[in-house]
């Protein structure tokens, strides 16, 4: 059950911190936000990172062995790696309609899916 609930934790984190680093580059194609400044695109971006944290810190005390969880901090890493790599994609292709998710991103990510394993490996 600590598995899934920082497998969750984890997937809400990332997608704060997807919208928090990303968000604001589709800020033109909104009216009313095309012509806010850096400092306050930053403040906005720390807004929505709050929520990252809010979700990230929890995951891994809950997901940490030492504290009753299942996972090493080297799982609890790769782990959230993995997610924030396919919250991206799914963020990019939905969002960003100009970006092409290509074959070399593929075979990115089939290494990245060996990493996991040698990581989870005992």
């Amino acid at each position: 059950m600590k598995a899934f609930a920082t497998i969750g934790l984890l997937i809400c984190s990332n997608v704060f911190m997807t919208f928090s680093w990303y968000g604001h580059l589709k800020f033109k194609e909104i009216s009313g936000l095309s012509n806010l400044t850096l400092p306050v695109i930053i403040l906005i971006s720390w807004g929505i990172a709050l929520f990252e944290y809010c979700f990230q810190v929890p995951a891994n005390r809950l997901g940490y062995i030492d504290n009753g969880g299942p996972f090493n901090l080297w799982q609890l890493k790769v782990m959230q790696e993995v997610i924030t790599l396919v919250v991206f994609t799914l963020f990019t292709t939905l969002v960003f309609k100009n970006e092409t998710f290509k074959m070399n991103h593929v075979i990115g990510f089939f290494f990245l899916i060996l990493a996991v394993y040698f990581i989870f490996k005992n």
